[in-house]
C-alpha cells in the first residue's frame, strides 16, 4: 500500500462571502504612509509601506492561491528579503478567515491591543514592524483557504510543494533580493519542516517558532484529545470554497500508524538551511515538536532558544524580534553581525515562586552534561533514591469526570525533597508497573509538579507581572494553560507499550504505534512513559511531586474546552511499587547549573 491509496476524509469549510473582512479577489496596491493605522487602537506602520493585495500565484499542478505582500516603499530601488508565513489562518486578523485568539484570553496573554497592526497574520510577524526592519512580509492563503483553490491540506507533500513553489515565485519578484525566509508559530512552524525538506533554491533560512507535533499514528495524547481538538477546530473553522482534510476523522478511522500518518512526518534529514528554533515548556501542543525538531535537524547551523513565557506573548516582544532580525540579517542580507557566535542552545529554567533563570548558554540540546537521577516510588507516597523494601499496590478510579482545572480527583502523588539545589532540564521518564480491573486497555497520565519547602504545590504564571498589569489581566490569573503552567506531562496507552528500539534513546522512549498489544484485567504490564521536556530549578528543601492518574492533568487551553477531553478508561487502575515491581522516575539533571 502507498499513502496515495488512502483517500483522506473531508469536511466542510465556511464560505468566505459570509465572513467579516471579505473583499473579493481584485488585485490592488495601496500605499500606507508612515503612521498609518488600521484603527485608532492598533499599532501604526513605522515606514511608508506598499500593500499589494490578492496576488495570484500558480502552483505546479495548476492550482492558484492568493496572498498579500507588504514591503517598504523604497524596495523597488533597494531590494529586500522576504519573510513568508504559511498557514490556513487567513492573511491577517482582519481579513476573511483571519482571527485573533488573543482576544479569547483574559489580558490577551500580555500583548496590548495597540502592540499589533491588525494586518498581522495570526502567529506571524507584524508587517507594521517588519517593513521598518527592511523586510517584505508575504502572507498567503494556503490551498483551499478563502479564495485559494483546491482542498485545504494538513501538512504533507502537497502543502510542502505549494510552499516551495511560492518561495521560488516570491524570490523572482523585482523588489526581492532573491532571499526568502520562513517564519512563524505552531502550524506556521511545523510546515517549515516540510517545505525546507524540499530544498527550495531560494530558501535562505527558517525560523520555526514553537513548531507543533502533528499526530503520526495513535498515542494516548492523540486519541484522548480528539474530542478536545474537534471542539478547538470548531472555534476556528477554516474559511474556504471547498472542503478540508478531516484529520480527526482520519485518526478515528485509522488509529494505527500507516502510510497516511507517515506522510505527516517531515523528512527532517533533508533540511539543509540554517534554523532558529524556539521552544517553551507551557504549551500543550508545541513543546515536544519544537525540541524534537531541533534535535532531528541533521546539521550544525541551528540554534535553540527556550523562553519562560507563553508563545504568543514572546512573539511580540521587541527583544524577540531584535534577535530574529539578527538571524535574518545574517542569512538574508549577508550582514556580518556575529550571529554565528550565538550559543547553540539557550535555556530558561522555571522557578515558579521566583523569577525564572533566563537564557543559560549550553553547547547543544540535550545538554551534554546531563546526568540521570533515579527515584523509586514507595507506598508511603514518597520518591526515594532507595528501592522500596516491600511490594504494595496503590489504586485510583480511572474514569472519573475531569475538567482540567488543577482540582480533579483520583490522582496519586509521590513526593521527593531535595537536600541540595537541583536543575531538572530535559525529558524525565516514568517506568510504572500497572494493571486494570476491567477492559483490554488503559491510558495512564503522569505529571511532575513543584512544591515549596512547606509542601505548597506551586503554579508558574506564563505572563510577566508588568505585562499583566499593562493589559489589566484579572488577578488571580485564570486557570487556563496559556496563562498558567503546572508542570511537564506524559501519557501512554498500554496497548502501545512496546518500544521502537530504533527511535528510542536514553532520554526518550519512542513507542510502536503500528500494532496493539491488548492487556487482560489484572495483568501487570511495564509502561515506559516519557514526559515532555522541561526546565525546573529546585532550591534545597523544595519538593518534586510525581502525579499518576487516568486523565490529562494539564489545564485546558481555553475555558470553552474544559471537560471536552474524552476519557477512554474504565474502573480502577492499580500501580504496583516495591519488590519485583520497582516503579520509578528518572529525572535529567544538569549539575553545572547548580554549581554556577
Amino acid at each position: 500500500m502507498t499513502r496515495q491509496t488512502i483517500t483522506p476524509l473531508l469536511r466542510a469549510t465556511l464560505a468566505p462571502d459570509t465572513t467579516k473582512g471579505y473583499n473579493g479577489t481584485k488585485h490592488e496596491t495601496k500605499i500606507l504612509p508612515a503612521g498609518w493605522k488600521l484603527t485608532d487602537t492598533h499599532a501604526p506602520f513605522q515606514v511608508e509601506t506598499i500593500w499589494e493585495r490578492n496576488v495570484r500565484v500558480q502552483m505546479r499542478d495548476g492550482c492558484h492561491i492568493y496572498m498579500d505582500i507588504f514591503r517598504p516603499r523604497n524596495s523597488a530601488e533597494d531590494k529586500v528579503p522576504a519573510l513568508l508565513s504559511w498557514s490556513p489562518y487567513g492573511r491577517s486578523s482582519g481579513h476573511a478567515g483571519g482571527f485573533d485568539p488573543l482576544d479569547m484570553i483574559p489580558g490577551r496573554v500580555g500583548v496590548p491591543h495597540d502592540r499589533v497592526s491588525g494586518l498581522e497574520k495570526f502567529e506571524a510577524p507584524d508587517p507594521a514592524e517588519w517593513t521598518a526592519r527592511g523586510y517584505a512580509i508575504v502572507n498567503p492563503d494556503s490551498r483551499g483557504i478563502c479564495d485559494s483553490e483546491g482542498i485545504t491540506q494538513h501538512f504533507g507533500d502537497i502543502e510542502a510543494n505549494d510552499g516551495h513553489d511560492t518561495i521560488e515565485y516570491v524570490a523572482g519578484l523585482p523588489w526581492c533580493n532573491g532571499k526568502v525566509a520562513l517564519v512563524g508559530n505552531s502550524w506556521l512552524g511545523i510546515v517549515q519542516w516540510f517545505i525546507a525538506a524540499t530544498q527550495p533554491p531560494h530558501l535562505s533560512c527558517i525560523a520555526p517558532l514553537e513548531a507543533r507535533e502533528i499526530c503520526t499514528g495513535t498515542s494516548s495524547v492523540e486519541v484522548s484529545s480528539a474530542s478536545s481538538a474537534w471542539r478547538w477546530s470548531e472555534l476556528i473553522s477554516f474559511i474556504g470554497r471547498n472542503q478540508q482534510e478531516d484529520v480527526i476523522g482520519m485518526l478515528q478511522k485509522y488509529p494505527l500508524m500507516n502510510e497516511y500518518w507517515a506522510g505527516k512526518r517531515a523528512a527532517m534529514e533533508k533540511i539543509t538551511v540554517p534554523a532558529y528554533v524556539l521552544a517553551s515548556y507551557s504549551t500543550f501542543l508545541h513543546t515536544f515538536g519544537s525540541f524534537r525538531g531541533f534535535t532531528e535537524i541533521p546539521h550544525a547551523n541551528k540554534w535553540l532558544r527556550v523562553h519562560a513565557t507563553q508563545e504568543w506573548h514572546d512573539l511580540y516582544q521587541t527583544s524577540t524580534n531584535d534577535e530574529l532580525q539578527r538571524f535574518f540579517d545574517f542569512y538574508t542580507k549577508g550582514i556580518r553581525n556575529g550571529w554565528e557566535e550565538t550559543p547553540k542552545a539557550r535555556v530558561s529554567l522555571l522557578r515558579y515562586n521566583k523569577e525564572p533563570l533566563i537564557n543559560l548558554p549550553f553547547p547543544n540540546w540535550p545538554i551534554p552534561s546531563t546526568t540521570a537521577q533515579r527515584l523509586y516510588l514507595h507506598k508511603e507516597n514518597v520518591l526515594s533514591e532507595e528501592l522500596a523494601p516491600s511490594a504494595t499496590t496503590l489504586s485510583y478510579i480511572s474514569d472519573v469526570p475531569f475538567q482540567q482545572v488543577d482540582a480533579d480527583s483520583e490522582e496519586l502523588s509521590f513526593v521527593h525533597t531535595f537536600e541540595k539545589p537541583c536543575a531538572l532540564v530535559g525529558s524525565a521518564r516514568a517506568l510504572l508497573y500497572m494493571s486494570c480491573e476491567q477492559g483490554a486497555d488503559m491510558d495512564v497520565f503522569v505529571q511532575i509538579r513543584k512544591a515549596d519547602s512547606t509542601g505548597k504545590v506551586l503554579r508558574s504564571i506564563n505572563i510577566p507581572a508588568d505585562a499583566r498589569k499593562i493589559c489589566k489581566m484579572p488577578e488571580p490569573v485564570e486557570l487556563i494553560n496559556p496563562l498558567v503552567h503546572l508542570g511537564p506531562t506524559g501519557c501512554l496507552r498500554a496497548s502501545h507499550r512496546a518500544l521502537d528500539e530504533g527511535l528510542s534513546n536514553e532520554w526518550w522512549p519512542e513507542h510502536d504505534y503500528s500494532s496493539r498489544q491488548p492487556i487482560s484485567p489484572g495483568e501487570i504490564v511495564e509502561l515506559d512513559i516519557g514526559l515532555w521536556q522541561t526546565g525546573i530549578y529546585f532550591d534545597p528543601g523544595e519538593k518534586l511531586i510525581l502525579k499518576v492518574a487516568g486523565h490529562n492533568m494539564t489545564l485546558a487551553e481555553f475555558p470553552e474546552l474544559r471537560g471536552a477531553m474524552q476519557n477512554f478508561n474504565h474502573g480502577k487502575h492499580f500501580l504496583h511499587v516495591g519488590g519485583p515491581h520497582a516503579s520509578r522516575l528518572t529525572i535529567p539533571t544538569v549539575p553545572s547549573v547548580c554549581d554556577a
